[in-house]
């Protein structure tokens, strides 16, 4: 008989929840009670690293739809700071409390591969639109046991490093692992609607609802990506916060509507 596949469980997490006081000493709690029923994979930004460090070099950091601008230097900055600083701070945390951790970019081992992205808004710069996975680098990973934890910046198909925005990286890799659980990790403990949080969203209200303003900035990337995500075969995609992630709670994105299901 074959044996069942392990469950995977990918996290995706960004700078401004890396910052908040407490936040990594939860997430290696939750990270190791994960552990126990399935194979956790960290994807993470650092916007607010980048930011700081671009004003401390007198470069003003610009967005277009809550997608960063990435010119040259700006490119210099966030690799800087996701491949280095924030990759090694996550894995240290992580290594430090007893669970073992390796960190990687999209760049290791041609894990993501891009293109120039496109955007109608504006010219984005050196950012990335995925257009592959490579899964085995994370594969091998998990089979020894260590927990993958990943940077964004990704390889060109052009041979250039991209910025690659994190709930677009979250999203393609897991569904090249058909992931089971997708969850995006927020200051807030799912999307919001009139000050509380909302249990489950189906693509027609998120599509309305970002039309009519009720869902705005860095959390329209997030509900895209999670529909994206569960459109591509994640079991379920779910925007929460640390604490709602334990509790298996928070805004719900699933074809069929949300039932006991966790990884």
């Amino acid at each position: 008989m074959k044996a069942e596949r392990e469950r995977i469980a990918v996290l995706k997490f960004g700078g401004r929840e890396i910052d908040q006081p407490g936040f990594l000493s939860l997430m290696v709690e939750v990270v190791a009670k994960l552990r126990e029923r399935a194979l956790p994979v960290i994807v993470h930004g650092g916007g607010k690293e980048i930011a700081r460090l671009q004003e401390r070099l007198g470069l003003q950091p610009r967005f277009i739809d809550g997608l960063r601008v990435t010119d040259d230097e700006s490119l210099a900055v966030a690799e800087m700071v996701l491949s280095g600083r924030v990759n090694k701070r996550v894995v240290a945390t992580l290594v430090h409390a007893g669970v073992p951790a390796a960190g990687l970019s999209g760049v290791d081992g041609g894990l993501l591969r891009v293109e120039r992205m496109r955007h109608p808004a504006g010219d984005l710069g050196w950012v990335g639109h995925i257009t592959s996975v490579n899964p085995a680098p994370v594969e091998a990973l998990l089979s020894a046991g260590i927990v993958p934890v990943i940077s964004p910046i990704s390889l060109g198909i052009d041979g250039h490093t991209y910025n690659v925005n994190a709930d677009h990286a979250a999203t393609a890799l897991a569904q090249a692992l058909h992931a089971d659980q997708l969850a995006f990790i927020s200051d807030v403990p799912g999307v919001l609607v009139a000050g509380e949080s909302v249990s489950f969203i189906t693509a027609d209200q998120a599509e309305r609802w970002i039309t009519e303003g009720i869902i705005t900035g860095g959390m329209i990337p997030k509900v895209r990506a999670a529909l994206e995500a569960v459109r591509g075969g994640v079991s379920k995609a779910i925007i929460t916060n640390l604490e709602g992630l334990l509790a298996d709670s928070g805004t719900i994105f699933m074809m069929t509507h949300p039932t006991s299901h966790r990884p």
